[in-house]
């Protein structure tokens, strides 16, 4: 053990990293291969610098789509142009993951009782805290890492990829200590986590306010974690002396939570618990009520978010034509949106990311069951006079509706600042909720996908992981490599409507219907027959 070091942090992280042998790498070859295949991809996209000279012209002329992507940096540069969407789209994922990872590790440990046994051995109080801080460490070096080699093997300088890929690395390490210290003053996992994610949105918003002004002289630029990794650029000048900032506040982040972990009650927040109702509205009375009150602070939090982003997206979408005059732009858009005109073609490609992030939220809150398991608290439910079929059900139907009020926020957020010529404000909110509510369907059967694994097994129920992050790959990156058209099929974004735009195939959405009915009816048929854990 390193000097200074809590005992028993070894043996710690060593079974952090053992139950994350799947989730993190999944993630960590995620995203560098979504890297690695935009960057192959943009060299066909703009094989003349003079294409590529002009495609930065325009979007730096665009002070809307830099307040959504961030600064595009190196003139001519084709990585820049490859990266340039995912550059904060990316880190913004990798700090999720982390917080993810800590809370995982620290809060949620305490939640469910097995911190308390832990803390029952020889190991240090501080060694849990330490050994997840130092998981996310890990997923961080293995991102960064992984970022570079793909994208040197693709053609891009080692300066410009290294750069980039410490960028995501970053992020992922400013923000697990935050996730830590929200660990550590809120009272369970939930609360942690929507803390962490509330801080994120913020670095968010702050640093998209910023590069709308100047993202090279705001100051809300240089006070939000997003914005450091920007002003490194890493396509342009490498300012590698600016990774001292993120490296800083992980260090403060981490001795505040060190600080106040070692000052707390065991299974207590620092923040006292406010207390409930002293009788429980009538809402909890069934199990759809019980499921929905657990799960409406995470979806009023990613409402919250879907809104903030429709609106960005709205005020884009009017601009975009100076990015799309290129025909070989013109066509990626039209690949990613539809056969429509480019503008609407644009809107529809950000649905499509919006709903698979709905999708993310959406399996997430159909897992939430397995949580009940684990937690013994499905056996206190299921003992009363209740059915597993209803009480399943109840989970799923909650996690639907769910999804469906997310793309319907971010429909209605876009309809109110589109003005696209002449059309009247409330046609355009219609337009635009019905073109965000034509994704509901591959949503609602990511669902019922995780619903199944679910009944199959709670410990199976973690697969639909890799499963969502093939089909949100195949939808968004396989049209831009020109994947075969069987592969594309086996994703179901690839099947809904592109709306606005486009044409509305009723058979595509009868087919996911009829394939998420039969999931549903093999998630409750093995759900019944199977023992709980």
């Amino acid at each position: 053990m390193t000097p200074g070091w809590p005992s028993g942090t070894g043996l710690l992280l060593r079974r952090a990293l053992r139950r994350d042998r799947v989730r993190l790498p999944a993630v960590v070859l995620g995203l560098a291969g979504t890297a690695a295949l935009s960057a192959a991809a943009t060299a066909a996209l703009y094989p003349a610098a003079s294409d590529r000279a002009g495609a930065v012209a325009a979007v730096r002329a665009t002070p809307a789509l830099v307040a959504v992507y961030g600064p595009l940096t190196g003139a001519g540069s084709a990585g820049a142009l490859a990266l340039w969407k995912l550059g904060t789209l990316g880190a913004v994922a990798a700090a999720v993951v982390a917080v993810l990872t800590v809370v995982r590790h620290t809060r949620a440990e305490e939640d469910n009782g097995r911190a308390e046994l832990v803390a029952s051995t020889p190991a240090g109080r501080l060694a849990p805290l330490v050994a997840a801080l130092l998981a996310a460490a890990c997923f961080a070096a293995a991102l960064t890492a992984a970022t570079a080699a793909g994208l040197v093997l693709t053609g891009v300088s080692w300066a410009d990829a290294a750069a980039f890929a410490a960028v995501w690395g970053s992020a992922a390490l400013v923000f697990a200590p935050v996730a830590a210290l929200a660990a550590e003053l809120a009272g369970s996992a939930r609360g942690a986590i929507t803390a962490a994610v509330l801080a994120l949105l913020a670095a968010y918003v702050v640093r998209a306010i910023g590069d709308a002004d100047d993202p090279q002289r705001s100051w809300l630029v240089r006070v939000s974690p997003l914005g450091w990794g920007e002003l490194v650029e890493p396509f342009g000048t490498h300012r590698w002396w600016l990774l001292v900032f993120p490296a800083a506040a992980a260090v403060l982040c981490s001795t505040a939570a060190l600080v106040v972990h070692g000052r707390r009650d065991f299974g207590s927040g620092w923040l006292p618990a406010r207390p409930g109702r002293a009788r429980g509205s009538r809402l909890v009375h069934g199990p759809a009520g019980l499921a929905w009150r657990r799960e409406r602070g995470l979806f009023a939090a990613w409402t919250a978010g879907f809104v903030v982003v429709g609106v960005l997206c709205g005020s884009v979408t009017s601009r975009v034509g100076g990015l799309v005059d290129g025909p070989r732009m013109r066509e990626v858009v039209a690949a990613l949106g539809g056969p429509q005109a480019v503008t609407d073609a644009f809107l529809a490609a950000e649905f499509g990311l919006l709903a698979a992030v709905a999708a993310i939220v959406v399996a997430a809150a159909v897992l939430r069951a397995a949580s009940e398991e684990r937690a013994r608290r499905a056996d206190l439910v299921l003992s009363a006079p209740l059915s597993r079929t209803r009480w399943l059900l109840s989970h799923l139907v909650v996690a639907c509706v769910g999804g469906v009020v997310l793309l319907a926020a971010a429909g209605v957020s876009v309809g109110l600042t589109y003005r696209p010529g002449s059309a009247s404000p409330l046609a355009e909110v219609g337009r635009s909720t019905a073109a965000a509510l034509a994704q509901a369907p591959a949503v609602v059967l990511v669902a019922c996908i995780a619903a199944a694994l679910y009944g199959v097994g709670r410990g199976v129920a973690a697969a639909v992981w890799p499963v969502l992050v093939a089909f949100i790959l195949v939808a968004e990156v396989g049209p831009v490599v020109g994947a075969a058209p069987w592969v594309l099929d086996l994703s179901p974004f690839t099947h809904v409507a592109h709306l606005p735009g486009g044409t509305y195939d009723v058979m595509s959405t009868l087919w996911l219907t009829a394939i998420a009915a039969g999931l549903v009816v093999v998630a409750v048929a093995a759900f019944r027959r199977r023992d709980l854990a």
